[in-house]
This record gives C-alpha cells, sequence and structure tokens, in this order.
C-alpha cells in the first residue's frame, strides 16, 4: 500500500498542533485541505485515524502512521542533505531546504546536568526541538509519533522503535542542615518521613517515596508535598528549608561540599537507570544523534547492571 505524502503529513501537523486550524497554517493549506486529506488517508487504511477531539488525538492506528510521517520526512530531509552542494564547495546541508529538526523527549534532570553535552555542538543544519517530560512518560510521546527519539526509565521498546542502555542517575535525598536535624532528630521512621515537608517534581514524580519505602521497608503516606517543576528551583527551596527531596548525585556533591545541603541517610540513594528509544531507522542523522547521546551518558552516568539486552521493535 502507498501512502500520499501529503496525506500523511497533514495527519502529522494535526496531531502534533491540535486542530484542523493550527494544522492548515503549519502546511500554508485551508483546513478543508486538511480534512480532505485526512479523510482520504482514512479512506485508504479502512479506519479512523484522529479523534477529532480538544485537542486532536491520534487513534492507535494513527500513532503508527503519524509516526510513518515523521521517519519519511526526516529519511526525505537526510538525502537532501546528501545531495544539495554547498556554493563553491563540495556537498553539504547547510541551506533551507535540508534543514532537519529533531524532536526529541528528555527529562528535567537529564536536560539540566548530562544531556546538553551531547548536543551542544550539533552540525549548523540540524535544528533541536526538545520537549521536557519525565522519564516514565516520555515513552507515550514516542508512541504517538510527536519525537523520534527519547530518554525513558522504561527498558521495553515501545512499538517501531530500538532501545540502547545509557546508564543509570544516582540521586541523593537531600535536606537543608538545619531542617535536617529537626524533622529527623529522632531517627528515620514512618512517622518522621509522614511529617516532614518534601518536594516533588510534578506528581508522578515517586523518587521520594520509593526511598522512604528502602528506608522504613513499607510504602508511607507522605501528605506535606509541595510540587515545583524547575530542577533549579527545586534544589533551591531544599537549601532554602521549604522541604527534603531527591536530587540528581551531579547537582548535589558540589552543595553538599559547601555544607548547603546534607543528605537525609548518608550511603543510602537510588539509582534510577535510563535508556536511549529512537524509531528503529538508519539514517545519518538519528545515528549521528544516537552516538552523541550515548557517548555524553557513558561519561555521566552510572553502569547499570545487565539483565539480558532491552528488546527492540
Amino acid at each position: 500500500m502507498a501512502f500520499d505524502a501529503d496525506q500523511l503529513s497533514a495527519l502529522a501537523a494535526v496531531v502534533h498542533e491540535g486542530s484542523f486550524d493550527a494544522a492548515a497554517q503549519r502546511l500554508h493549506v485551508t483546513p478543508s485541505a486538511v480534512s480532505q486529506r485526512i479523510k482520504a488517508l482514512e479512506q485508504q487504511v479502512g479506519r479512523v485515524l484522529v479523534l477529532r477531539t480538544r485537542p486532536c488525538r491520534p487513534t492507535e492506528d494513527g500513532e503508527v502512521l503519524v509516526r510513518l510521517a515523521g521517519q519519511v520526512e526526516l529519511l526525505g530531509r537526510d538525502a537532501l542533505g546528501q545531495l544539495v552542494p554547498a556554493p563553491g564547495g563540495p556537498r553539504s546541508a547547510r541551506t533551507a531546504g535540508a534543514t532537519r529538526r529533531l524532536p526529541v523527549a528528555v527529562n528535567d534532570d537529564s536536560m539540566s546536568t548530562w544531556f546538553p553535552a551531547a548536543v551542544a555542538d550539533l552540525p549548523p543544519d540540524v535544528l533541536l526541538d526538545l520537549r521536557r517530560e519525565d522519564q516514565d512518560l516520555s515513552a507515550d510521546l514516542l508512541r504517538d509519533g510527536t519525537v523520534m527519539a527519547a530518554v525513558t526509565a522504561d527498558p521495553r521498546a515501545v512499538q517501531g522503535c530500538r532501545v540502547r542502555r545509557l546508564g543509570a542517575m544516582r540521586y541523593l535525598a537531600v535536606a537543608a542542615p538545619e531542617q535536617r536535624d529537626r524533622w529527623f532528630a529522632d531517627g528515620l521512621g514512618a512517622e518522621a518521613f509522614a511529617a516532614a515537608p518534601l518536594l516533588a517534581f510534578n506528581r508522578e514524580d515517586g523518587l521520594q517515596e520509593r526511598f522512604v519505602a528502602s528506608v522504613v521497608g513499607r510504602r508511607t503516606v507522605t501528605p506535606l508535598v509541595h510540587f515545583v517543576p524547575s530542577q533549579s528551583a527545586f534544589v533551591g527551596l531544599i537549601e532554602a528549608g521549604l522541604g527534603w527531596g531527591m536530587v540528581p548525585e551531579a547537582a548535589a556533591t558540589e552543595r553538599i561540599a559547601a555544607g548547603a545541603l546534607v543528605e537525609v541517610r548518608p550511603g543510602r540513594n537510588l539509582d534510577v537507570p535510563l535508556y536511549w528509544q529512537h524509531w528503529a531507522l538508519r539514517t545519518p542523522t538519528l545515528d549521528d544523534l544516537t552516538e552523541r547521546v550515548v557517548r555524553a551518558a557513558s561519561a555521566a552516568l552510572r553502569p547499570v547492571p545487565r539483565h539480558g539486552p532491552p528488546g527492540g521493535a
């Protein structure tokens, strides 16, 4: 079955932009033209591809074709980059027509620590489109075709993707010294943790609860939670005494050495394995990005024990 490139582009635009009107603006066509292209594509495959909600969302079948649309675009731009000659020189992709955009999902802690080293010296014709997403949820963006690669905490490959083991990000439970002495003066029991305010990145952030369970031996309720979805503000507010929380080792070590922070329980930490998931597609752009990410991660993250290779699809 051959797919029409304009129809695939219309589908991807509706999903990424969230509406037919916004997709039309992106594609420089009328909303009616976008609707007709998607209807034609749905008729061709015999199933609904887009849920006409606000925002529009792809169906499970739509996710497959949105991903295909992105792969076709990446292949086309990579090919164009190899064909377009630079003025007065050998082949080069440094033209507007060959610009390649890389939509990638990265969790905030990685983006604030080791990930910038992976992309700091990308070729000038490659444009990043970084999406900040929790490492436990970024696979969803791969699944619906929003991004072509993601840093995830899930070793299970999303359909149509491959997985590379990156390493483990170590987190330390830290607090301001005076607050640690105040909240945990009588020890690190369940009651102390229940009474001590903590910081979490968002409502999906379960690191603090995992740490408490590792210390007291069971899940406990920690109702006093401040949500702070910014790594720099997160650390700053812990230093200010608002609560305790889990901070990447790379961000905590210097502050601990300076006496601004102390570990809630020295020697007890959490290692969160991270993986690089990307489309199961071989293109120069994606291969180069993967090599850069793996190299940067190997220099910054801790090794992950191997329990057999993660699967690919």
